[in-house]
């Protein structure tokens, strides 16, 4: 039996990103699925040691990098071997790093059109009716946040609205006390209730901050929904975080089947690539209902952020200032339901999200959403879903794997 030619490849992507890991994770899927045929030795960048000079004196058979990233873009500029580049804008933008380098030839981008459009209308089927856009500072390598800018003016256009675009934060790191300040006027001048789409999850979650400091009650009078779908900005927020996710796995499947094309001689009959989004992670923070009595909205605030800190209905009317009897008849006349009922369908949406990550233990995961053992929390779901939690995470993991492979 021939086994394949041994091909050295590089992912030249930051692992510490949410993005660069998914990507990576359909790269390895790709090759999971094509082990047969193709006989990859895969180099990540660290790997190949720091500094620029490092990749360009590599020698391999082919890369496949983040070409976002202008000092990468540079980097790969004078390779003759195959490469196929992958980011979050389109490299034929004049915006982008790669534009002035024909070595990046073959080109995956996400599709940021549909990815804003997603995220619009999301927040449009929760009833808001007041839209903005918070992005970052324009710079060279943050194409993608114009591109999604432009999209975002696009659909107000169409729909009759002046678009309300806010450029603040930053990418990646935490916003600076200067930062905060804008944000927080920007919030405070907004139209209320509005619904925010942030450019990508870390400057939602910086959103998220402002809003805390602003005393604005998130979703009920800001709801938010980010950009990338990333498990930590969704868990570490203290009200869960909605997102669209841009498909970064399919992103890396495809850039992966380019390559691996292009190392067997075939020419791809695509050089540019748009991948379609994921989907809606639809969480706390964008579920906007319109509650017509304010205290059920100020206690509506309060349990999301400490439904999973054991909070009772006690302390909710505590918070709030008014008789746990009044606080109960309020609840129903607004949402039909009781603040109990409330409390435990955000603990469920927590414990689901985490059980969706897969391998945990549900004592953990009991005692991480404020239920008092895993037996109650056992109890709740078979009442609430119609199955145990593992029964649940059994289904959610299948059904993700069913969508990766369709």
């Amino acid at each position: 039996m021939l086994t394949p030619e041994t091909r050295r490849i590089a992912l030249l992507f930051d692992e510490k990103t949410a993005a660069g890991r998914e990507v990576i994770a359909g790269v390895a899927e790709y090759l999971g699925a094509a082990r047969s045929r193709s006989g990859w030795q895969v180099f990540l960048g660290d790997e190949l040691g720091p500094g620029p000079e490092h990749i360009a004196a590599w020698r391999g058979d082919g890369i496949i990098a983040d070409v976002d990233d202008p000092a990468i873009a540079a980097c790969i500029a004078d390779w003759r071997l195959p490469v196929v580049g992958v980011g979050a804008a389109r490299a034929e933008s004049a915006l982008h790093p790669a534009a002035a380098h024909p070595a990046a030839m073959h080109h995956v981008a996400c599709d940021n059109g549909a990815i804003v459009q997603l995220g619009y209308q999301h927040l449009i089927e929760t009833g808001l009716r007041h839209f903005a856009m918070c992005s970052i500072p324009p710079a060279h390598k943050h194409g993608w946040a114009r591109e999604r800018e432009d999209a975002f003016a696009s659909l107000m256009a169409r729909d009759g609205m002046a678009p309300a675009i806010f450029r603040g934060g930053c990418a990646q790191a935490p916003a600076s006390s200067e930062a905060l300040r804008e944000q927080v006027a920007w919030l405070q001048g907004l139209p209320k209730p509005v619904g925010i789409l942030a450019v990508n999850d870390a400057l939602a979650r910086q959103l998220m901050r402002a809003c805390a400091v602003a005393g604005l009650a998130v979703p009920e009078q800001v709801a938010l929904i980010g950009i990338g779908d990333d498990p930590l900005a969704r868990l570490l927020t203290r009200i869960p975080l909605s997102s669209v996710n841009p498909g970064a796995q399919e992103m890396g499947r495809t850039a992966a089947g380019l390559l691996d094309q292009l190392l067997q001689g075939v020419r791809p009959r695509q050089t540019r690539v748009v991948v379609a989004p994921a989907g809606v992670n639809a969480q706390a923070s964008s579920r906007h209902e319109p509650a017509r009595h304010p205290q059920v909205m100020r206690a509506r605030h309060f349990i999301r952020q400490y439904a999973c800190q054991g909070i009772k209905t006690e302390q909710v009317a505590d918070y709030v200032g008014m008789s746990r009897s009044s606080l109960e008849s309020h609840f129903r006349q607004a949402l039909g339901r009781s603040v109990h009922e409330e409390i435990l369908r955000l603990r469920l949406d927590t414990a689901t999200a985490i059980l969706a990550q897969g391998d945990c233990k549900l004592a953990e995961v009991a005692l991480r959403c404020g239920f008092t053992s895993s037996q109650y929390m056992h109890s709740v779901f078979k009442r609430e879903l119609g199955c145990s939690p593992r029964a649940w995470q059994e289904r959610a993991l299948c059904r993700d794997a069913s969508l990766q492979r369709a």
